[in-house]
């Protein structure tokens, strides 16, 4: 493991702590559980898939496995009276124990991580993993065995390879080194090929519980902007609570919910000055997560309807009383759902041929008001 310096790092959500600075994780006992019932029962596969959306800790508990298999030393067979060695009930590392230093360090001789490598002619991260960044390991797995007999090796993101990568890593998914633990993460399994997952075990992640994003987010030192409307929005997700905090996604929300809350007549003042901001130059990331808002209001009328019910706790002022006024039955939910992936797909393909933003937050609007008023 090589020390990249101030390099920018894809594996890291900007604004929070690298995952292999964060000690604990919260809400994923069941994961965890299930991880140390296999090496305490000497069945610890060679490689594990580690999937469930994003920002659930996936990341976190790859390098607290990482950090255990590195620190714990390699026992063969029984004890020295032919008893087993003493089960491991937590996958904890004392802070200052060494492998936890050097992990820190970036320093550690026995992990190998990958994940979207800087582009030397540009200097900016690279969109894919490529098969350079896979051959590395090739050279690492050949070194001999360091402290405890283990190397881990974790990829972040699996998705992410390109085809040349993703075949290279299958390969050594099909002849395994001895000791050598690989931990892939993944946001969407499907996206891999079957081989892939076919050689994997599976430890899947699942969206955190309110208590459990609040403790996540106090440990990332984001305690402070913990509120409902902040848990309603991330869905269970620290990393986007985070990403939300960062680009102003709460008020962009807000935003959404007071244009639409005159229906049939929109607030255009506001719709107009959100288009404008989403216009200004170097705004591309805040433009994203503008989209992203959108999205999410779809998505929050489509399950009103579909429920009968509105999501809670409220995500925005105002917003129960709007969604359960624009979807009030099981058929505008999927009016709601279809003119989602309709509006979904205008804007990434405005995106791709460089439209104006402002027109395409515009266009947005104009759709929605259009199905707000029960017109095709």
């Amino acid at each position: 493991m090589s020390n990249t310096g101030d390099l920018p790092e894809a594996d890291r959500i900007e604004g929070a702590p690298h995952p292999r600075e964060t000690a604990l994780l919260f809400g994923q006992d069941d994961a965890q559980r299930d991880f140390l019932e296999a090496y305490n029962s000497n069945r610890l596969h060679h490689a594990w898939l580690i999937t469930g959306p994003r920002g659930v800790g996936k990341a976190t508990l790859a390098w607290r496995i990482a950090r255990f298999l590195l620190a714990t030393p390699f026992e063969q067979g029984g004890g020295l009276f032919g008893d087993a060695p003493p089960a491991h009930e937590t996958l904890d590392i004392p802070p200052e124990h060494p492998v936890a230093h050097r992990i820190l360090a970036k320093s550690e001789p026995g992990l190998f991580p990958i994940s979207r490598s800087v582009n030397e002619k540009t200097g900016k991260l690279r969109d894919m993993i490529v098969v350079d960044d896979i051959r590395g390991l090739t050279h690492f797995l050949t070194l001999s065995a360091t402290e405890g007999g283990r190397r881990v090796v974790i990829v972040d993101a699996a998705d992410e390879m390109n085809t040349n990568a993703a075949n290279a890593l299958l390969k050594m998914l099909e002849e395994p080194p001895a000791l050598t633990t690989m931990l892939l993460i993944s946001h969407q399994p499907s996206r891999l090929l079957p081989t892939i997952r076919s050689r994997c075990r599976e430890l899947r992640l699942a969206s955190l519980s309110p208590e459990a994003m609040t403790a996540a987010l106090d440990q990332a030192g984001m305690g402070a902007e913990a509120s409902a409307e902040l848990t309603a929005l991330a869905d269970g997700s620290v990393g986007e609570a985070i990403r939300l905090t960062q680009l102003g996604g709460l008020a962009m929300y807000q935003e959404i919910v007071s244009i639409f809350a005159g229906l049939p007549r929109p607030d255009r003042t506001r719709a107009l000055k959100l288009a404008e901001a989403a216009a200004t130059r170097g705004a591309d990331t805040r433009f994203e997560m503008l989209l992203t808002m959108f999205d999410t209001f779809l998505a929050r009328l489509a399950r009103t309807g579909a429920t009968g019910s509105a999501p809670v706790p409220e995500a925005a002022e105002g917003e129960t009383q709007l969604l359960l006024r624009l979807s009030d039955t099981p058929h505008k939910a999927r009016a709601w759902a279809n003119i989602a992936q309709e509006i979904s797909g205008r804007t990434r393909h405005g995106q791709a041929v460089n439209l104006d933003p402002a027109a395409l937050v515009l266009d947005t609007v104009f759709k929605i008001t259009e199905t707000a008023s029960g017109r095709p």
